[in-house]
């Protein structure tokens, strides 16, 4: 049985022709054929899923060199076929071994990239998750006498100059909720560092070149809308960073 040209099949399975019906015969008796056609669409397909994935990071160099050594190398030789043969026989075996050795690489190309991408973007997700960087202070929050025992809060602060606080059961507030940094050892020593919103959880920037082992004192205040920038003198939450 003859088989169709592998081109045609690349063409027939991308969809950019449409196949005639002889062909239509042809691949609902040749199994190999349709094999052939299935493989092909199935490469199609992640090729189409993957066009919606954008800003990747390239994968690595050493697989497409793997890649491309996998497509030069040259096919391995079929075994000889078993006397006695006939030449319609032979001539199947011959076609469906220039199918083969010109399909094989270019699956094993394509799986092996979608397969890159694919851990690519494993790997970027849950670096994405993790802290860019270390954990150089933590602090628990606590609340202070006139606050309800339930309200509390963490405080972790990065080597990159980041701070990240959790709050829970913070009292209602006609203005807003402050974070500083407080001299417990200086009353009135304080760093402004910044407003919480409706989440209860915020990163905040740390003021470059402020001394933590100075300013240990993380402390959450209830500020009015008044315009002024000093502390309230209400506070609701406070913990001391430890390394």
């Amino acid at each position: 049985m003859h088989h169709l040209d592998p081109d045609r099949l690349v063409l027939l399975a991308l969809s950019e022709e449409l196949e005639e019906l002889t062909e239509l015969d042809h691949l609902e008796s040749c199994a190999a054929c349709r094999n052939e056609m299935d493989a092909l669409r199935h490469v199609a397909e992640i090729g189409s899923q993957a066009q919606d994935l954008n800003g990747l990071p390239a994968p690595p160099e050493h697989l497409w060199q793997a890649i491309a050594a996998d497509i030069a190398a040259p096919a391995v030789p079929a075994r000889p076929a078993p006397p006695p043969a006939s030449v319609i026989d032979l001539a199947e075996r011959r076609s469906r071994r220039s199918v083969s050795r010109w399909l094989t690489p270019i699956v094993a190309a394509a799986a092996a990239a979608v397969l890159a991408v694919a851990g690519t973007v494993a790997v970027d997700r849950f670096t994405d998750r993790a802290p860019a960087e270390r954990v150089t202070a933590r602090a628990t929050l606590t609340p202070l006498q006139t606050v309800p025992v339930s309200a509390g809060g963490d405080v972790q602060v990065y080597s990159d100059g980041k701070l990240r606080i959790d709050v829970r059961d913070l009292p209602l507030t006609s203005g807003f909720h402050e974070v500083w940094l407080l001299d417990p050892e200086t009353p009135g020593k304080m760093v402004a560092i910044g407003s919480l919103s409706d989440d209860p959880e915020a990163v905040l920037s740390v003021p470059p070149g402020t001394d933590l082992n100075r300013y240990r004192l993380v402390d959450v205040s209830d500020e009015p809308h008044d315009g002024d920038a000093t502390h309230s003198g209400k506070s609701l939450l406070r913990g001391t960073l430890t390394k």
